[in-house]
């Protein structure tokens, strides 16, 4: 039963492991756990000295998922081009609440959900001193962002992190002419 649900995805695929990024499938181990025979996923993290295993049978528990395809991507980035939805001042000043939906969010590992949390840190840094938290998250959906792209895209990953805040800063740049000809 595992070898036929360890078959939907291959040794030396990248896979991605909501909120850590992506991995690589080294090779499937078979492990005497309490008494039974289980299978596992040797999962090799790209950018991280980090190297886990992962029950077969839970891959859909976990969240790990497929790289997105191109189409996806291109949506991805539709969505850094669009004007970030106006966070109320409670929004804003609530970090734990916020937080707590972020962390879900990134849970998930929907890159269009981490795609918005980056969106909206980037577009909060604009109007406000970002805390130590935010800026934390923002590096990790960046990375995380940047991350699957580099691959899917076929670039570097810092052209990837390029072209996503020139994304960013091309749509602040038009909200800040629209603001300036409205005075």
């Amino acid at each position: 039963m595992s070898r036929i649900k360890a078959a939907t995805f291959c040794v030396n695929e990248k896979v991605v492991y909501p909120g850590h990024g992506v991995a690589q499938i080294n090779r499937i181990v078979e492990k005497q756990v309490a008494g039974n025979r289980a299978c596992f996923f040797e999962l090799k993290f790209l950018n991280k000295d980090m190297t886990i295993l992962v029950p077969t049978h839970n891959l859909t528990l976990v969240g790990i998922r497929r790289l997105s395809s191109t189409e996806h991507i291109t949506d991805i980035f539709k969505t850094l081009a669009l004007p970030s939805q106006r966070l109320s001042y409670d929004a804003v000043t609530n970090w734990n609440k916020r937080n707590k939906d972020y962390q879900s969010k990134l849970r998930t590992g929907d890159l269009q959900e981490i795609c918005k949390i980056y969106r909206d840190l980037k577009n909060m840094s604009v109007y406000k001193e970002l805390s130590f938290g935010e800026k934390a998250l923002l590096v990790q959906t960046e990375m995380l962002l940047a991350q699957e792209i580099s691959l899917v895209k076929n670039m570097l990953e810092q052209e990837a992190v390029e072209h996503l805040r020139s994304l960013f800063n091309k749509h602040v740049g038009r909200s800040a002419s629209a603001v300036a000809t409205s005075l």
